[in-house]
């Protein structure tokens, strides 16, 4: 079960990484906000859950979301045969894997420069 879930992460991330352009923030305190913002609104699409759009800021992640979302759901067809508390783990591993591989395991020394 350990391996499956892991494999599953893997391929958001391989989507994540090769077809969005948002993890690309200049500064980590951007990218921690935006993960959290644009993966727990793709969590709730999934588990058709109500969705705050309620600022800018909000409404900008909720589209990236929908779009996520919708490609995640057109391109794992897996993704069909999870519960929402399935959906809602594998969301919350998604999202651990990108704030690693987007913040904390980043050599790019901008995202904790003072000055930028």
């Amino acid at each position: 079960m350990e391996d499956m879930m892991k494999d599953r992460v893997e391929q958001l991330v391989d989507y994540i990484m090769k077809k969005c352009l948002w993890q690309f923030h200049s500064r980590s305190w951007d990218r921690e906000k935006q993960n959290e913002g644009i993966l727990t609104k793709t969590m709730q699409i999934l588990c058709e859950e109500p969705v705050k759009k309620e600022t800018p800021t909000d409404k900008c992640y909720w589209v990236d979301a929908v779009y996520l979302a919708d490609a995640f759901k057109s391109r794992y067809s897996w993704m069909a045969t999870l519960d929402k508390e399935e959906i809602k783990l594998l969301m919350q591993e998604l999202k651990d894997r990108i704030d690693y591989l987007t913040i904390k395991g980043s050599l790019n020394a901008e995202l904790t420069d003072p000055h930028y």
